[in-house]
């Protein structure tokens, strides 16, 4: 396991830390305590954090503009005001299943969201994947337990996701003007042993970036599914990571204490603090998502 400078970006512990996205016009950093419904805003340039207090579940975002963002939470997508917090319901997501919650989502470079739903006590097969494009909201995939790692290639080509209960990296051809699937999904990466695939983001080269679940670290896959780098994260429980930083040289990378009893947590002294390591990688840009039609 490979060792980077890694400084703590934020101590506030959370419960469920996921979802984090980079807006690199502000140099802010945005990710989420899923569990406590609180959003918290890292203002990179001064190392400032800032938390927003939820009425919602939610556990991602995306940029629609430099005033507005769009939640995934537990019942639907909401679009919310950067300046004052407020949210407005955009549209509904399984708000009619009181069991499931929004997971893992983000945004390919044709502007459509990806969103991961899941059973609130990953009740298997509860969840689902889905996109939103020109407006409408389409299941892709069924009958998943936890939709993970959901990040896409440079080029738009290529979809990735995973389902941790079954630690397979998927993949599937894309149609690189719409971020829609053109074939079926198939195996990249199975991993066995310790810990579980997690959230993902794909660098500037190709290579798949994965929080290890129960592993304290953050594993890199080649397009072919070799793995060829891990790096130890100071958190056992690793959760997603994005790149930040004027250069996107940098990898946050969120974790949780969900599940961790005292003993655990006291074995584990930095569970559910947030965290930057220098890279010698380089990441893409995070795309904006967009709403309908252009």
């Amino acid at each position: 396991m490979e060792d980077v400078p890694t400084m703590t970006l934020c101590e506030t512990r959370c419960h469920l830390g996921e979802g984090p996205t980079y807006d690199a016009v502000s140099n802010t950093a945005w990710w989420f305590d899923i569990l406590e419904r609180r959003l918290f805003e890292s203002r990179l340039n001064s190392l400032e954090t800032l938390i927003h207090e939820l009425p919602v579940m939610a556990s991602a975002l995306a940029k629609i503009d430099d005033r507005q963002q769009l939640l995934a939470a537990d019942d639907g997508l909401y679009i919310r005001s950067i300046p004052d917090g407020r949210l407005t319901l955009h549209l509904p997501l399984e708000a009619d299943n009181p069991q499931t919650r929004s997971n893992d989502a983000r945004v390919h470079p044709s502007g459509t969201f990806w969103i991961g739903t899941m059973g609130r006590k990953a009740e298997t097969g509860a969840g689902a994947i889905y996109a939103l494009h020109n407006g409408d909201l389409r299941r892709l995939f069924s009958n998943i337990s936890i939709p993970n790692a959901i990040c896409f290639s440079p080029d738009g080509a290529t979809g990735y996701f995973t389902d941790t209960r079954e630690n397979v990296l998927c993949r599937v051809a894309l149609d690189p003007a719409t971020g829609l699937p053109t074939g079926v999904p198939s195996p990249l990466y199975t991993h066995r042993g310790v810990g579980g695939l997690d959230g993902a983001v794909v660098d500037a080269d190709g290579v798949i970036w994965n929080a290890r679940w129960g592993g304290g670290c953050i594993d890199a896959y080649s397009p072919e599914g070799a793995r060829v780098r891990t790096v130890r994260v100071p958190a056992r429980q690793a959760s997603c990571p994005v790149f930040v930083g004027s250069d996107l040289d940098r990898l946050l990378v969120t974790s949780a204490y969900e599940g961790m009893d005292a003993a655990a947590r006291a074995a584990d002294p930095e569970h559910g603090r947030t965290f930057l390591l220098n890279m010698w990688a380089r990441g893409v840009p995070e795309s904006r998502v967009r709403l309908g039609p252009t």
